[in-house]
C-alpha cells in the first residue's frame, strides 16, 4: 500500500480490495530496458516473467549483484557465452541484478552471487542450477549444451 493520502476511507478501500483480491503486489524493479538487444538479455523485476518463464525458449539466468568480485569477473566470459548462442532462435542467455529487482518466481532461490539458473522451456518451474562446475566459456556451454532442448547444429559438428 503506497498511498498519497491516508485516512480511514483509504484503509477500507484497500482491505476491501485486499479481501477481493484485486490487489497487484508491488515487484520491486528497475526500469524495463530500452534497447534490449544485447547478446546478453538484461530482465528486471517487471520483465521476469515475460522473459525467464517465457515457454518458448530455454533461458540461461545469472543473478548478480555489482558490487560482486566474482560477478565482475564472470561478466567478459558471461557475455562471450552471449555471443556465441546469439545466434540460437529458442536460446536466451539472460542477466537481473538480484540487489535492485525481486525475483518473482519461488523456484529461483538466490542464495549468493552468482546464481545460475537454466531454465528449459518445457520445465520453467523446474530450473536446474549450475553448481560444481568452473564458471568458464567451457564449462557454462557444456552445461548449456547439456540440457537444452533444441539447438542448431554447429558448423564444427558437421
Amino acid at each position: 500500500m503506497e498511498p498519497e493520502e491516508f485516512d480511514s476511507d483509504v484503509l477500507r478501500q484497500f482491505v476491501v480490495a485486499f479481501k477481493k483480491g484485486k490487489l497487484k503486489p508491488i515487484v520491486k524493479s528497475q526500469p524495463v530496458p530500452k534497447n534490449n538487444k544485447g547478446p546478453v538479455k538484461v530482465v528486471v523485476g517487471k520483465t521476469f516473467d515475460t522473459i525467464v518463464m517465457d515457454p518458448k525458449n530455454d533461458v540461461l539466468i545469472e543473478f548478480y549483484a555489482p558490487w560482486c568480485g566474482h560477478c565482475k569477473k564472470l561478466e567478459p566470459v558471461y557475455n562471450e557465452l552471449g555471443k556465441k548462442y546469439k545466434n540460437e532462435k529458442n536460446l536466451i542467455i539472460a542477466k537481473m541484478d538480484a540487489t535492485a529487482n525481486d525475483v518473482t518466481n519461488d523456484h529461483y532461490k538466490v542464495e549468493g552471487f552468482p546464481t545460475i539458473y537454466f531454465a528449459p522451456k518445457d520445465k520453467k518451474n523446474n530450473p536446474i542450477k549450475f553448481e560444481g562446475g568452473d564458471r568458464d566459456l567451457e564449462h557454462l556451454s557444456k552445461f548449456i549444451e547439456q540440457h537444452a532442448t533444441k539447438l542448431s547444429r554447429t558448423k564444427e559438428e558437421l
